[in-house]
């Protein structure tokens, strides 16, 4: 027995660690499938419960499609890019402003598109402008896309796929959601901008060009804009009434691209080509890789502790835990750490603020290194792509100034926020 758990604990680390490091630079998606298959025929994980694990990030899936639907639809219509060619024109010559108004953009990306999308796909943008503007020194505004990405991706349920992982079938109604993480996102995403535009108010004072041009918006970035707004409203009335959005996700996605599709009068094969499919097996195999472990009695000793620690101080497990999962996010990569803490949370039955602690700490930790969260090794892809590269060590420097601010606070914030709940719930009735 004792055996098979070191051996299923082996195999889950190996693969993590394939997840992070990319041997021999294999997609990611390769190292969680091949070690959730190796379970398998080990015999260390039962085929049934290893499909009990897929099926149970079925409400991910759905979601990850409509977003990346969505993502990919602004990309091909030029959309992103004509916002930031938008701000870049409204900077007007002046770097500080630039970066403001991407950082602006950036926001309202993760906020209602997900912290992928702002990743994935303001990133090419971004560097676009900076091109444009002929700033000599990009790397300020490419930083934002990896830093917002995260540090806003607790404002809304839909702005983090490991929300979905960390709630489960349990996601809050949008406006206990509101009531929880309105003020610690906000504190998150002011801190982080505070900190990041300190650190570069040198490279801000560079000059910058006045003579790019925006690009017009054609018909079909028009109706994605539009569709992109109707989603994020139809999903965040979703919330409002307890419902998954999985589902919403990918009917509004798919709804939209038959709308810009019709309206362009283009087949949808470019468009299903550049998605990015090998997010869904890879998010598959890590929850089989959760699965196995549940299996080994982790999970529950993981609850069991939580519950323990939170009969003695529901404040300071809180915090603790918070800043635990913070760093372990860096050491394993959010998905895993989300997946893990998730089941916890869900098995131990804490109190709604620990769960907000865990929420916290599984968005907003990664901004400390490069191999915290998908998104920011998405966006280290997006750069590569473009001709740029940032070092593990220097996104390290940064991101021990970043984070640990951005992350006392929301989590101070979070545990404040329950004495503003009545006041969030009276302004809420008041709305028409």
């Amino acid at each position: 027995m004792v055996g098979s758990v070191a051996a299923t604990w082996g195999i889950a680390a190996a693969a993590t660690g394939g997840v992070i490091l990319r041997p021999w630079k294999l997609p990611e998606a390769v190292w969680a499938v091949a070690g959730a298959a190796l379970l398998v025929s080990a015999g260390l994980l039962a085929p049934v419960d290893a499909l009990h694990g897929v099926a149970k990030g079925t409400d991910v899936y759905l979601f990850l499609i409509g977003m990346m639907l969505l993502a990919e639809l602004a990309r091909l219509q030029g959309l992103f890019d004509w916002l930031a060619a938008k701000a870049a024109r409204l900077a007007n010559g002046n770097a500080r402003r630039l970066f403001g108004l991407i950082y602006l953009v950036g926001t309202i990306v993760t906020v209602f598109l997900s912290n992928d999308a702002t990743a994935v796909v303001l990133t090419p943008a971004v560097a676009a402008v900076a091109r444009t503007v002929k700033a000599e020194q990009p790397l300020p505004y490419l930083l934002i896309c990896a830093f917002i990405a995260n540090a806003a991706s607790f404002a809304l349920p839909i702005s983090n796929p490991a929300n979905l992982v960390i709630y489960g079938s349990h996601m809050p109604p949008l406006l206990q959601w509101l009531q929880r993480f309105a003020l610690p996102s906000l504190l998150s995403i002011v801190a982080s901008f505070v900190v990041l535009r300190i650190v570069h108010r040198k490279a801000l004072r560079q000059a910058i060009g006045t003579e790019g041009e925006t690009p017009p918006l054609t018909t079909g970035g028009k109706v994605a804009a539009g569709g992109i707004v109707a989603t994020a409203l139809a999903l965040m009335a979703a919330s409002a009434m307890d419902w998954q959005l999985g589902l919403p996700t990918l009917l509004a996605g798919a709804l939209t691209a038959s709308c810009v599709l019709i309206a362009t009068r283009t087949p949808p094969w470019q468009m299903l080509r550049c998605i990015s499919w090998g997010v869904l097996p890879l998010v598959a195999g890590l929850f089989v890789l959760v699965q196995a472990l549940e299996k080994t009695g982790l999970i529950d000793m993981i609850a069991q502790t939580l519950q323990a620690a939170a009969r003695h101080s529901e404040i300071v497990t809180a915090l603790g835990t918070g800043g635990l999962l913070a760093v372990a996010c860096n050491l394993m990569n959010n998905l895993p750490a989300g997946l893990i803490a998730g089941t916890a949370v869900q098995a131990a039955h804490v109190s709604p603020q620990i769960t907000g602690a865990v929420l916290v700490g599984v968005d907003l930790g990664p901004n400390l290194s490069v191999t915290g969260s998908l998104a920011t090794i998405l966006w280290l892809s997006a750069l590569r792509r473009d001709g740029h590269y940032v070092g593990a060590w220097t996104f390290l420097k940064l991101g021990l100034l970043v984070m640990p601010p951005a992350l006392v606070l929301s989590l101070g914030g979070l545990l404040a926020g329950q004495f503003f709940s009545p006041f969030i719930t009276h302004l809420w009735k008041l709305l028409p």
